[in-house]
């Protein structure tokens, strides 16, 4: 969510009214979340002048640890050294410290390719939002999903009840840090997650949704502690509930 608000922005300030517009002073502190997207907090620091060159060798644009080589408009002009100083800095602020994490495993080779290229600059900041929004329809629509044996026969489901609220194993990555709370696309992925998971005995699909729509599960390792809710239904193993009294 943040690295698709933060490329959004980036292309904004590439396209704007004033011109390419560069954050000189690109830090994490300069950004802030309000309602789920990602604002500047301060232009002080902004600017639409470009880098001015007679040859390719003008253009040159350095960090700590790595540079690139831009070309010389006929116009005098680096070309696009505004938005890929933007992006290389969301790169290196950003993307390597959130996309490696968090996301579904069949989506993180995307995610990866996400990274290379903006690293390496072969992407500018267009392509670079194509490829988030492509990978955030993947994550929505459940697409990215293999296709697999169904596991939900598996499972006893016990609609009007959910398990008692507390602390149990956890998981990565976590909604909550008392358990393992995910977010799903459906009861049947919930299925795969909680039987690829030794201690997952039961798991129930809340009432939460996350931003992009989809609703969270909380995977557990037991199902005896049962309370009624009339808008809950819990899923339990079936080899974990033989020889038990439902």
């Amino acid at each position: 969510q943040i690295c698709l608000s933060l490329v959004k922005l980036l292309f904004y300030l590439a396209h704007s009214p004033l011109g390419s517009i560069v954050l000189l002073d690109f830090q994490p502190r300069q950004f802030v979340m309000v309602d789920g997207n990602l604002k500047v907090t301060d232009m002080d620091d902004a600017s639409t002048e470009e880098l001015s060159c007679k040859e390719d060798n003008d253009c040159t644009l350095e960090f700590p640890t790595k540079s690139f080589l831009l070309k010389c408009s006929a116009v005098g002009k680096c070309e696009g050294i505004n938005e890929k100083k933007n992006l290389f800095n969301a790169y290196r602020y950003f993307f390597t410290y959130l996309l490696p994490h968090s996301a579904p495993p069949a989506l993180q080779p995307l995610l990866s390719d996400i990274l290379n290229a903006t690293g390496d600059l072969r992407y500018g900041i267009n392509e670079t939002v194509k490829a988030f929004e492509k990978v955030l329809h993947l994550y929505k629509s459940g697409l990215y999903l293999q296709k697999r044996p169904l596991l939900l026969k598996d499972y006893i489901s016990l609609k009007g009840f959910r398990t008692v609220e507390g602390e149990d194993y956890k998981c990565w990555p976590s909604y909550s840090h008392l358990g393992c709370l995910l977010s799903i696309h459906s009861t049947e992925e919930a299925a795969a997650i909680c039987n690829s998971q030794s201690q997952c005995q039961s798991f129930i699909v809340t009432q939460q949704r996350t931003w992009t729509g989809r609703p969270l599960a909380s995977f557990q390792s037991s199902w005896t502690d049962l309370i009624p809710d009339t808008n809950a239904v819990v899923y339990i193993k079936r080899s974990a509930s033989s020889g038990e009294r439902l």
